[in-house]
């Protein structure tokens, strides 16, 4: 796994080899690689002193470099939010490059295979009817989207604090799952990856990685595991066959065992012993991280850990199914057994109960109510039970996002989608006849309800003289969401300390920014009217600056003021946990010289606003991005 970029700060104080890292010595035999030579050498220019020639110092030395790019560095008491994310999606962008499947690497059987199968499906006709090569570009990119995807859950889990392990552990997991592909449940193992495979990689089970990690560190000190199968195992430091053994172990309750949600909750107190916690978690597959040593021990330094336990067949409280992890005097997260860690479909009103007795319980009010309808429509959909226009306009997310405990989005939302006719959904979500559902610009007029098609020039102008409600590039997921709120009337000197008083974070630039020649605001207060949408959704691939800002004014869009930015940072407070929403803003140079937009974002360290590096050619597809609407004519 090379080294990415060079866009870095000063480097932390050098760490001491720990033991595990001769793993990656006797392994990959790593300190002869390139990339930790590269990284001795930059040491000494760096500090004037060369790095030993002692094998685990200098690999030492290139994990100390890499931890440096991936993870926060501190600056003026913040953490420097801008600067990881930069030098997070610097690493992505490396990894996609030399992991994710290419266009041209996916083969001929494959697309035949998969006209085999939509044949076998009844549907050969309807394959002579569309435009296969366009099909194939969209499956392409689909596949390839769900890759990066796959990928990043990795990367964003090993680079946040949720993930107490050793910058070894860290590089031989990662290095590992790159050359790995989907889980064989026949096999019980992960099978190596071949080029061109079209499959994500390996899905992230927190408690499975935990059980591994663990493992090969107190190898590494010395002690033996008491599985013999396992114990087997670790002599090869094969990470593919000890996940895949793990992940056999972490099975996940059974569905009859589950219904039974009478049980009791359970207190760790912070700094208590961990191990009580660690054992009374692992087997029984939650997927929390919790159940691995180091994280438990870390997790009850921060603060309480709360643990509901069901009953078992002896009447024992000993099947977890939910937790709530405090962070000194305030939640900091709650999480379920079910898939993403969400909340199974029984346990919704335990926690929401036990969420009262905390001053901050009501923030999760809302979480806790979605999970309870959606479950309520999967078991109606389960009983063939026809849903209501109130719960079909929850289930497709029309008026606010579904949030649930989950690291991401339940699964059960998509799920539940596909088994419904959406065409037919459409007009009752819309409140509408079919013929006031316009599938292009010439179709918008005055009768017109909702737009379900693509972006062309006067779609904006258009939307705005017939104050169309609902706008979708496709449905239900290419929602465009309109929002207005109100901008000017305070200097940067006011919003600087609102964000202060709103406990926002910022990044390390932003203060300087706020007081840049090229930030401005206006003196009295005005309505600035607006749209979200991905970049996806404007242009394909991956477009420079100039072509995304073009293409957006020639659909009747206009880049925000700066101060946008700040305004909405202060009045978005309930933003979803891991969004992240990119400005279409004139840049602002920082005091680096670099060109930055702003972002806001939502990470467990709380509301962010931040600068977001904008280069050329690195605007994601998924990415959602503001522009504002161009006012129309009177």
């Amino acid at each position: 796994m090379a080294e990415p970029g060079s866009n870095e700060g000063s480097l932390p104080k050098q760490n001491t080899p720990d033991s595990s890292t001769q793993l990656l010595k006797n392994k990959y035999g790593l300190h002869k690689s390139p990339e930790v030579e590269a990284a001795a050498k930059r040491t000494s220019i760096k500090t004037g002193e060369k790095v030993p020639q002692d094998p685990l110092v200098r690999i030492q030395n290139y994990l100390d470099r890499l931890s440096n790019i991936v993870n926060s560095q501190q600056l003026e008491g913040q953490s420097d939010f801008d600067k990881q994310e930069r030098n997070l999606d610097m690493l992505k962008h490396g990894l996609y490059k030399k992991f994710v499947v290419k266009p041209e690497e996916i083969s001929d059987n494959y697309w035949e295979n998969q006209k085999r199968i939509i044949r076998e499906r009844g549907q050969a006709a309807d394959l002579e009817q569309v435009d296969w090569e366009q099909l194939k570009k969209q499956n392409t990119e689909a596949i390839i989207t769900d890759q990066k995807s796959s990928i990043d859950k990795w990367i964003n889990y090993l680079s946040s604090p949720d993930a107490p392990y050793s910058n070894t552990l860290k590089y031989f997991t990662m290095r590992s799952v790159l050359y790995m592909s989907e889980y064989d449940k026949e096999k019980k193992m992960y099978p190596q990856r071949s080029k061109g495979t079209t499959r994500p990689f390996p899905d992230l089970n927190r408690e499975a990685l935990a059980y591994v990690l663990n493992a090969v560190e107190k190898k590494y000190e010395g002690q033996h595991h008491d599985n013999p199968e396992f114990e087997k195992l670790l002599q090869g430091e094969n990470f593919a066959k000890l996940y895949g053994w793990a992940i056999e172990k972490v099975t996940p309750e059974s569905q009859d065992a589950l219904t039974n949600a009478k049980g009791q909750w359970i207190k760790y107190k912070r700094g208590s012993d961990h191990m009580p916690l660690v054992r009374s978690l692992q087997g029984h597959g939650t997927g929390w991280c919790t159940a691995g040593e180091s994280t438990a021990q870390a997790q009850l330094k921060g603060g309480d850990f709360y643990v509901y336990y069901s009953f078992d067949a002896d009447g024992k409280p000993t099947i977890p199914r939910a937790a709530i992890r405090m962070s000194e005097n305030s939640i900091g997260e709650v999480r379920g057994i079910a898939k993403e860690q969400n909340l199974d479909p029984y346990i919704g009103e335990v926690v929401e109960d036990k969420l009262k007795e905390f001053p901050d319980g009501e923030l999760y009010k809302k979480k806790v109510s979605d999970m309870q309808l959606l479950t309520s429509i999967e078991n109606k959909t389960r009983l063939e039970q026809n849903l209501t226009p109130q719960e079909l306009l929850f289930l497709y997310e029309v008026n606010a996002r579904i949030e649930g405990f989950g690291y991401n989005k339940d699964p059960r939302i998509v799920e539940l989608r596909t088994q419904r006719n959406q065409q037919e959904d459409m007009p009752v979500v819309f409140g509408c006849e079919k013929s006031q559902i316009a599938k292009s610009v010439e179709e918008i007029n005055k009768d017109t309800k909702a737009y379900v098609g693509a972006l062309a020039p006067g779609i904006f102008d258009a939307i705005q003289k017939y104050n169309i409600e609902h706008v979708y590039v496709s449905f239900p997921e290419g929602k465009i969401r309109r929002e207005s709120f109100e901008i000017g009337g305070k200097t940067a000197k006011q919003l600087e300390q609102e964000l202060g008083d709103a406990n926002i974070n910022v990044g390390g630039y932003i203060e300087g920014i706020l007081h840049n020649k090229d930030f401005t605001t206006l003196p009295n207060p005005e309505t600035l009217d607006t749209v979200r949408l991905k970049i996806a959704d404007l242009l394909p691939g991956h477009p420079t600056t100039d072509q995304l800002y073009g293409k957006a004014e020639e659909l009747g869009l206009e880049l925000v003021p700066a101060e946008a930015g700040v305004h909405y940072r202060l009045k978005n407070k309930d933003q979803q946990l891991y969004d992240y929403l990119l400005m279409g803003m004139r840049k602002i140079t920082d005091r680096k010289g670099l060109s930055n937009v702003f972002a806001l974002g939502h990470l467990i360290s709380g509301l962010w606003l931040t600068l977001r590096w904008s280069p050329d050619n690195t605007w994601e597809p998924e990415d959602e991005i503001m522009f504002a609407l161009r006012k129309s004519e009177p």
